[in-house]
């Protein structure tokens, strides 16, 4: 029976067991023009032992960015600074893609001085936390097809940037209701044109995304996450026979290229479509299961020993357990993440969680 602490063949890359650390945002890039510090370098250092890191998301662009204090991926000094969180990871024997996240209409002049983007002018409902608290969605730039293909090419230049800054791979983020992720929402993407109407033009954005950063950086270092019927950030993908139609198509789509890998971020009441498409898809399936309002628990490892996926990603769980490997195999102790530290603040709920023993 395999196990979460076998060693797996991540297309050529050596992880050490199956156990993932998912991306998550923590607000922390203090360093100038929004670029990693030491103290990030420290943190994500301290959880080297997973058998793989995905950074907290990335922007790969100014315009790209949609909250304070996030890190971005093109600029030379960001690239530097990233270099020193690759290389301290692995001088501690780990492996590290870096998530590359634009935020689309999700953010805000005032984070950045310039109309967040999207596929319509659609106007999230909601807010948006900025350094002034909690400001409403404008409506967003609607992309021309220039601006598309330019936005596509800063996903690919973004890639460069991470390979060059020394890291294993990136992980492109198509869900969350961030950009590819509205182009693939039909309440989101009202376009009319090539790049919206059915779910083969919906997808169309997050294809050429992969095949562009395939091309750029090769397909065994690029990895994807999907969220299908995720309604955060106000999509709506509640039409269960779009969303099948749509993933199921994206799935199709994306499976030649070769990637390293496709990483489910799993909404409720959709475990069926889960195994759909892992079952379609040809490579390396990472799951983050979905467990309520609870973080991903030890029980989630029986999902690796049924196949329902090779590889499980953790995140509350793994912010405030470093060890987490460790701590899974041995049955626990676990420390209880801290909420009110999550995003933003100092080393505080960061990188002082006690270690195990």
């Amino acid at each position: 029976m395999t196990t979460a602490f076998a060693p797996y063949d991540l297309g050529g890359i050596h992880l050490s067991n199956r156990i993932v650390m998912a991306p998550m945002t923590r607000s922390r890039a203090y360093g100038p023009g929004q670029s990693p510090t030491d103290l990030m370098a420290t943190y994500y250092a301290q959880r080297a032992s997973a058998g793989l890191i995905v950074t907290e998301g990335t922007q790969p662009s100014v315009v790209g960015q949609g909250y304070p204090d996030t890190p971005g991926i093109h600029s030379t000094e960001q690239i530097a600074a990233w270099r020193k969180v690759a290389d301290a990871v692995h001088a501690e024997g780990g492996v590290i893609f870096l998530q590359i996240m634009h935020t689309g209409r999700v953010g805000h002049p005032s984070l950045m001085g310039l109309t967040p983007v999207a596929p319509s002018a659609v106007t999230a409902k909601g807010q948006v936390y900025t350094h002034d608290g909690p400001q409403g969605f404008v409506t967003p730039h609607e992309l021309t097809e220039t601006e598309i293909a330019e936005t596509i090419a800063d996903f690919a230049t973004a890639a460069r940037n991470a390979i060059e800054a020394g890291f294993d791979g990136v992980e492109l983020h198509g869900a969350n209701g961030y950009l590819i992720h509205q182009f693939l929402a039909p309440n989101s993407n009202q376009r009319k044109d090539a790049w919206g109407g059915s779910p083969e033009r919906r997808i169309r954005l997050a294809v050429e995304t992969a095949e562009a950063v395939a091309k750029a950086i090769g397909g065994d270092k690029v990895g994807f996450r999907i969220s299908p019927g995720n309604p955060y950030n106000d999509i709506d993908e509640s039409d269960r026979t779009d969303v099948e139609a749509t993933y199921s198509a994206l799935v199709g789509a994306l499976a030649p290229l070769g990637l390293a890998y496709l990483h489910q971020m799993e909404a409720p009441e959709i475990r069926d479509l889960t195994v759909r498409l892992r079952k379609a898809w040809p490579g390396t399936f990472i799951l983050n299961p979905f467990t309520g309002t609870e973080p991903t628990g030890p029980d989630a490892l029986t999902l690796i020993e049924d196949g329902t996926a090779d590889l499980i990603a953790y995140g509350a769980l793994f912010l405030a357990n470093p060890e987490l490997p460790a701590r899974l195999a041995a049955g626990g102790p676990f420390n209880t993440p801290d909420r009110a530290t999550s995003f933003g603040g100092d080393h505080r709920g960061y990188t002082d969680y006690p270690a195990l023993g």
